[in-house]
């Protein structure tokens, strides 16, 4: 039977003693939106200056097996970062997460009940927006995780532990759908027969980068895997990109995946699980907009290749998120939460028209991209 973890209230008191915040802890409470970590707002009162506030963080252990290597791989990227943005003239406190050291040293504290706790300073000044509602956000969002792909070019990616082994690996993905499909535990197969041969008639696309970066083609890069909106602190005054936040899942990967991730979460208006699948189309206009930010922020570092295969991106991420949705359904919704019956196969769904929709439009992306790179060199 799996262990019930503990409210993570029940060591809060042990984290907060283990980390020297530079002054009192007036207090803690609960903060944010995000369903993997527990995250605490610590608030202090220095003797003479405003109040200020730091992120605590326990580490999701059903998330993250392997918190130490989790926390190698954070420090070693924002201490990176924090040198480059000095480097570069910005401000290092605000343009890159630092992580607070604990007492006894390393990069993270394991409490009585062997549970990772971290904690960085909180970046103020900053709002975080759940949605792209204009094209202006979408494109802050772009440059920002562009700016991100510019500053760590000369880190050593494959010095990076895999946090997710296989995260997005779609010819993996693919394997394990097939597995679900033999296996049909829950007689489930035969309501989804459409969403089955659609996936499988794209094994050849699901190797497409892979077989790129297997040969070459595409370099391994520095990746921070979720490129949603809502990783970016967005600058209160100025509304631009500002901090890249939520760095769990930053690991060795490919360029494309981190673009492709962003146009398949934002490039469109409809809820991921939406069933009337006409309201689901590809918006055109903002993989346009998104494009044109991307490469602006990445200031000329990717290569040609990594520039042309920015459509790749797009459709890999969508038919892979949608593929591990159809698996999730078919061995009976163990990895994605639902709150309704058929939910994961309605995410499916939306992902896979994504894809439909971004074939059907295929030679319009790419000439958006040939544009907006021929304009980023």
């Amino acid at each position: 039977m799996e262990q019930k973890i503990p409210a993570a209230e029940e060591r809060l008191s042990e984290a907060l003693a283990a980390f020297d915040f530079g002054a009192p802890v007036v207090g803690a409470v609960r903060y944010g939106e995000g369903h993997i970590n527990d995250t605490f707002c610590v608030h202090t009162q220095p003797a003479d200056r405003p109040c200020r506030r730091f992120i605590l963080q326990r580490i999701s252990p059903a998330a993250f097996k392997r918190p130490n290597e989790l926390m190698e791989n954070i420090t070693g990227v924002t201490d990176y970062l924090g040198r480059q943005v000095a480097e570069n003239g910005g401000d290092r406190s605000r343009e890159a997460l630092e992580v607070l050291r604990p007492r006894s040293g390393g990069s993270c504290f394991t409490d009585g009940g062997g549970f990772a706790w971290r904690v960085y300073p909180y970046v103020e000044g900053t709002i975080c927006c759940q949605r792209a509602e204009t094209p202006e956000l979408f494109a802050a969002s772009g440059r920002a995780f562009g700016r991100f792909q510019r500053l760590l070019q000369g880190y050593p990616a494959g010095t990076l532990h895999e946090t997710i082994p296989r995260f997005h690996d779609t010819e993996d993905r693919l394997a394990k759908l097939k597995a679900a499909i033999a296996a049909d535990a829950l007689g489930r197969a035969k309501d989804c027969q459409a969403e089955i041969a659609f996936a499988l008639a794209r094994e050849k696309d699901c190797s497409a980068a892979l077989d790129a970066l297997r040969a070459g083609v595409l370099p391994l890069r520095v990746t921070h895997n979720d490129t949603k909106l809502n990783n970016v602190l967005l600058d209160e005054k100025t509304g631009e990109g500002l901090c890249i936040i939520d760095l769990d899942t930053v690991m060795p990967g490919l360029s494309i995946n981190d673009f492709g991730d962003s146009i398949r979460f934002g490039a469109n208006h409809s809820a991921e699980d939406e069933r009337d699948l006409s309201k689901v189309n590809l918006d055109v206009e903002l993989f346009a907009v998104y494009t044109n930010a991307f490469l602006e922020g990445a200031g000329g570092t990717l290569t040609q290749a990594e520039i042309d295969y920015l459509p790749w991106g797009a459709k890999l991420m969508t038919l892979e998120c949608g593929i591990r949705f159809l698996t999730d359904y078919l061995v009976g919704d163990t990895y994605f939460h639902i709150s309704r019956e058929g939910q994961n196969l309605d995410r499916c769904r939306t992902q896979f028209k994504l894809v439909a929709d971004m074939e059907a439009h295929w030679e319009e992306l790419s000439d958006i991209v040939k544009k907006a790179g021929a304009l980023a060199v």
